[in-house]
């Protein structure tokens, strides 16, 4: 399956798809970035005068790159339109701010993937490869 097979079956759409490319997959792990455009409307009420990304948007993009795009692979032909994803835990730690017009990199490594549950290991970096948040990711794909 292409990166962008992946991606085209990603159950999310704009303004709520938050995969831009992904740069690298196996059975072990997923890479892939996505940037934040300055006019996502979160922006406008996230800090008046200085916009900042919320956190739960970059565990959602973590989610999305890091969990959802690593289970897409893992189902293969298994994974279809009645797939059920859920997000059953995150445990994560923020480092920097994400601003807009940011681009953003998530690296995961797959814990483990067992019963249709997948558990990963994420972490985002910024353009200047520096640590934005990491933490764990679970969710069940059945």
């Amino acid at each position: 399956m292409t990166h962008q097979e992946i991606i085209s079956k990603l159950p999310y759409s704009k303004p709520f798809l938050f995969v831009d490319d992904l740069t690298q997959i196996n059975e072990n792990g997923v890479q892939g970035s996505y940037t934040f455009d300055e006019n996502l409307d979160f922006y406008r009420g996230h800090f008046k005068d200085r916009p900042v990304t919320p956190g739960v948007i970059l565990t959602e993009v973590m989610a999305q790159i890091g969990l959802v795009c690593l289970g897409i692979f893992l189902l293969d032909d298994n994974f279809n339109e009645t797939t059920t994803i859920a997000l059953t835990s995150a445990s994560i730690e923020f480092i920097k701010a994400v601003f807009p017009n940011e681009k953003v990199s998530v690296t995961s490594e797959k814990i483990y993937f067992r019963f249709g549950k997948l558990k990963c290991r994420v972490k985002m970096t910024n353009e200047h490869g520096e640590l934005v948040c990491m933490g764990e990711i679970a969710g069940m794909m059945v």
